[in-house]
């Protein structure tokens, strides 16, 4: 048997099977988009047996690959987080589409919350804020109004899941299971409790039994299905999108900091065993688990990031390509006064404002594609800095970012972090970072690798850094424009 990783990366926008060698060399991938749906204004939704079949299509071009199922030796999984599944467990079919981490219908329902007081507790007990990012919310405005999941819930047969839940559910055919990673993330488990809460899931009217069993992220933690690619495969590492990219940037030691900028943007820092404690609104999580032992992180979530260059491609049309932005960016000295705060689905870390709404400001008729590009771009490094105020905060200053995801490979980017943060930024040869950590945990938990940490030494490959070159002053006025455009918005 060879020692092959397979990595099922499920993200917002696409799908994606990838193929890594045990020394975490990159072989080999196949990808499909997904269907977006907004039913209306703040409402995003995926179809979840879209999910599956696109993933398991992505998972039977790859396979071939390696040689065939009798080479992979794991499966690692990675997926966007905080959307919710609705299934029936007899059929095994969704009961309604999925709603998206970047939906906003619960607002109402969170505001109630936050009306009774219960945010300061939840926070305390979660790590995490009343906002309609997290799944909690989401399962229950399922079952007020989409009549299917109260039936299925009324039957017994009720099944709620994130997306690895439900991939494991589909490529198990039946293990109803959930990693700690995404279970910290649907206000519906204590930081430091083994199982979802009774009490959590009494207050958001969810139940208990229609939750998953909180199990490791690295380790024996299933096997595919007889029929689904002539052999059954050991399923030995699960995580949750930003703890992957976190483990595939090796921030295994407390204080290391990574970023990903992706559809959103995600800011962690590894406080070791620690529970965090945020006073500046920032969120708790759990990074790793593995025999039971957990370590957590503290993290800012941005909810626009490469989504607002996909905007600008799809919807304006300021590039063909996104790669065009840093062409564009570099052609000018400045962005000529142009600051855009890219709140298109509400402001997350550490301002929390559902309700705010994107605002362009400093236009004029000179005001062209190329400013509007770099402007784009400069929001991600405003939006970091403001992350890297709340952080410091905190007592957690960064003193080195690692950076990943699709919008790492910008070099105009990574450099204007490092000049806007006024510190090192650290750029991995391979930034599709996710993938990497969903190998690295299925590596040692497949024993491929002795240990996380021994993955994560012999995966992560060579780096490129970007060191600050900026003077104070421009700095300074960059952030002037840009918190007055906050204030707009």
């Amino acid at each position: 048997m060879s020692d092959y990783i397979l990595v099922l990366d499920e993200g917002t926008t696409s799908t994606r099977a990838m193929l890594f060698a045990s020394d975490g060399v990159f072989v080999a991938s196949a990808q499909k988009e997904l269907t977006q749906h907004y039913p209306q204004s703040g409402w995003v939704e995926h179809d979840a047996a879209e999910i599956w079949d696109k993933a398991l299509a992505c998972a039977l071009e790859v396979i071939p690959k390696a040689g065939g199922a009798a080479c992979i030796a794991a499966i690692g999984i990675t997926n966007q987080r905080e959307t919710v599944v609705a299934w029936d467990k007899t059929t095994g079919e969704p009961l309604t589409r999925a709603i998206v981490w970047q939906d906003r219908r619960t607002e109402p329902f969170c505001a109630e919350l936050r009306g009774a007081g219960h945010e300061d507790d939840m926070q305390r007990r979660t790590g995490l804020l009343l906002d309609p990012y997290f799944s909690g919310t989401k399962m229950r405005w399922m079952l007020d109004n989409v009549p299917e999941v109260r039936a299925a819930a009324d039957k017994g047969t009720l099944a709620f899941g994130t997306i690895e839940s439900w991939l494991m559910f589909k490529l198990t055919g039946g293990d109803h299971v959930t990693d700690a990673s995404n279970a910290s993330r649907t206000l519906l488990l204590e930081l430091g409790g083994a199982q979802f809460d009774a009490g959590l899931c009494d207050l958001f009217g969810v139940p208990h039994s229609a939750l998953p069993r909180v199990i490791d992220m690295s380790g024996a933690l299933g096997e595919t299905a007889e029929g689904l690619f002539g052999r059954r495969i050991p399923i030995t590492g699960l995580a949750g999108d930003q703890q992957a990219a976190t483990i595939g940037q090796a921030c295994l030691a407390p204080g290391e900091t990574k970023a990903t900028y992706g559809t959103g943007a995600f800011v962690l820092t590894n406080q070791g065993i620690a529970i965090p404690r945020s006073e500046n609104r920032l969120l708790g999580t759990v990074l790793t688990q593995i025999e039971g032992e957990r370590t957590y992180a503290i993290e800012g979530s941005v909810f626009v990031a490469g989504s607002l260059v996909q905007w600008l491609r799809d919807s304006l049309g300021i590039v063909e390509v996104s790669s065009q932005t840093e062409e564009l960016a570099r052609s000018i000295p400045d962005s000529g006064g142009v600051t855009i705060v890219p709140a298109l689905s509400g402001l997350g870390a550490p301002h929390w404002k559902a309700d705010a709404r994107g605002v362009i400001t400093g236009l004029s008729f000179a005001t062209g594609k190329a400013q509007l590009a770099r402007a784009a771009l400069e929001a991600m490094a405003h939006q970091t800095h403001d992350l890297a105020e709340a952080f410091a905060a905190d007592g957690t200053a960064w003193e080195t970012l690692r950076i990943d995801g699709g919008m790492a490979a910008n070099d105009w980017m990574a450099q204007d972090l490092a000049d806007m943060l006024g510190i090192t930024v650290e750029r991995p040869a391979f930034v599709e970072t996710t993938a990497l950590g969903a190998a690295m945990l299925a590596a040692a938990g497949a024993g491929v690798q002795p240990d996380l940490a021994s993955a994560a030494e012999a995966m992560r490959g060579t780096l490129t850094r970007f060191e600050p070159d900026m003077d104070d002053a421009r700095r300074q006025e960059r952030l002037s424009r840009w918190r007055k455009a906050l204030a707009a918005a």
